[in-house]
């Protein structure tokens, strides 16, 4: 992920948070997070009030409180591990946001005033008009067909977007009664493209960084399980037996790899691919991706039942830990946002979610140098399947070779599509019936989880690690888990 100054507002903010939880002075220190922006420094909005406000916003999101309330009174429910989970993981920062144009077609300095006004002729509401020697366009007639701007030769007509707007693809940004963006939660999936692409920080994420580090403090037994991605997410020379023993010098009690519930998750849709497709249903689409899932639902009704209903990877190994010790808290620790909200709607199996900027946070916080740390002993019990799940064509490929192997199924069409743009369209054709297959993967994330909204790494980076690290995995195919297949019994 690209190292904005957003990003570094939002990972001061949650690096203070870790640090004094931790220390148990968060509501007395808590005004303290505020003196990132200085009367005297630098800062990117009109006046140091502003930006305070803007920090306020950041604050309550990371302490998973209710904006608009006083910071002090979070920090106070925040100590006495009081999180309103009702609340959404993705919201609108109102003091951040710019309320940016909204008017789709905008004239520039290019226009000539040609003779042809190609713009003025081919409207068809004849919106445009030569005032001041250029075009203007008349924004109570224009219905923003796009014609203007196509026929312009200059190309001197433009099409303006809020950066939010456009970067969501299922269209649940819009701008409200104030010009200020709002969210639309019928349509939301939380996949957090929204966050990156608002060029004022306007957009945030709740965080559980305050309750991760309340529960490791109280001494009670956390597990953090890991995400095959995490590789090189802290420096491609940091081992996993660094992470491993800087994890552990947090406080969680053990760590352990979501691959493993990856495997359990091929083993267990496999054998429901067996079962219904096409028995039962036409085709199946992909559980993993909470976002996609989501998406479905939301917006494909019709396909919910051909949903896999097998658990996700973060799910299956929750459930896997807890089965082995019913007492212990589950922290998912991965690339995804919308893995939060699936924890929410999953606490059986998972008590919390973080992201790895969360974690690096944490990190800092408690002034652990991953890079430095002594590394422990490191063998991967996952399969190349399951460690795969990240990359492209990552779960069907893992699903594609335990059927190939158990010889039934092999020549079932599977198809793929990252990002929910791209998810949408094929969708799309697949209810219209342009598209035939079997079985489909869907990732909200373009390039799949390694490029996921939480990540520290370039995507191509993590990609090249974590594919030399799944080829030189022992184990190719899920059913060779022994731990998997046990737990996929159960």
């Amino acid at each position: 992920m690209e190292t904005t100054q957003v990003a570094k507002f939002r990972r001061e903010v949650l690096t203070q948070i870790a640090r004094y939880v931790w220390e148990g002075t968060l509501t007395e220190k808590i005004y303290d997070i505020l003196q990132v922006v200085k009367e005297d420094g630098s800062r990117v909005r009109c006046c140091v009030h502003k930006e305070r406000a803007v920090l306020k916003n950041r604050i309550q999101m990371a302490l998973w409180q209710e904006r608009g309330g006083h910071i002090v009174d979070g920090a106070m429910a925040a100590m006495a591990g009081k999180f309103d989970k009702s609340l959404p993981v993705m919201d609108v920062l109102p003091d951040a946001c710019d309320a940016c144009p909204i008017d789709k077609y905008y004239v520039t300095d290019l226009c000539r005033h040609c003779i042809q006004h190609k713009c003025m002729e081919h409207c068809p509401k004849h919106a445009i008009s030569i005032q001041n020697d250029r075009a203007t366009i008349d924004r109570d007639v224009c219905i923003e067909c796009g014609r203007c701007a196509k026929s312009c030769p200059y190309g001197a007509i433009i099409e303006i977007t809020r950066p939010c707007i456009k970067a969501c693809a299922l269209d649940a940004m819009s701008s409200g009664s104030d010009k200020r963006t709002v969210i639309d939660y019928d349509k939301c999936v939380s996949c957090g493209n929204c966050r990156d692409a608002c060029p004022f920080g306007a957009l945030d994420e709740r965080s559980m960084i305050a309750e991760v580090v309340l529960a490791i403090k109280s001494g009670k037994k956390v597990v953090a399980m890991v995400a095959p991605s995490i590789i090189g997410q802290f420096g491609h020379k940091v081992t996993m037996g660094q992470i491993m023993a800087a994890l552990k010098k947090i406080g969680f009690t053990s760590v352990v790899e979501v691959a493993v519930g990856a495997d359990i998750t091929t083993i267990k849709e496999a054998a429901e691919f067996k079962e219904k497709v096409p028995d039962k249903i036409p085709f199946m689409t992909s559980s993993c991706c909470p976002a996609f899932v989501e998406h479905v639902k939301k917006h494909f009704p019709d396909f919910a039942l051909n949903i896999s209903e097998t658990p996700s990877p973060m799910v299956c190994c929750g459930l896997w830990v807890k089965s082995e010790d019913p007492n212990a808290l589950t922290c998912f620790i991965g690339p995804c946002i919308a893995k939060k909200a699936e924890t929410v709607r999953h606490p059986e199996s998972v008590d919390f979610a973080m992201t790895y900027e969360e974690l690096s946070c944490v990190f800092e916080g408690l002034d652990i140098d991953v890079t430095s740390i002594e590394a422990e002993d490191f063998v991967t019990i996952a399969t190349a399947g399951g460690l795969g799940f990240p990359l492209n064509r990552g779960v069907q490929g893992s699903l594609k070779a335990l059927l190939t192997k158990d010889g039934k199924n092999g020549d079932a069409i599977l198809d793929y599509a990252d990002g929910l743009k791209n998810c949408q369209e094929k969708l799309t054709r697949v209810k219209k019936g342009e598209l035939p297959l079997d079985y489909f993967e869907g990732m909200a994330c373009v390039n799949g989880c390694v490029d996921g909204p939480g990540t520290l790494a370039q995507q191509g980076v993590t990609r090249v690690l974590l594919t030399k690290f799944t080829q030189a995995a022992a184990k190719k195919v899920s059913n060779e888990n022994e731990a998997a297949v046990k737990a996929a019994k159960g």
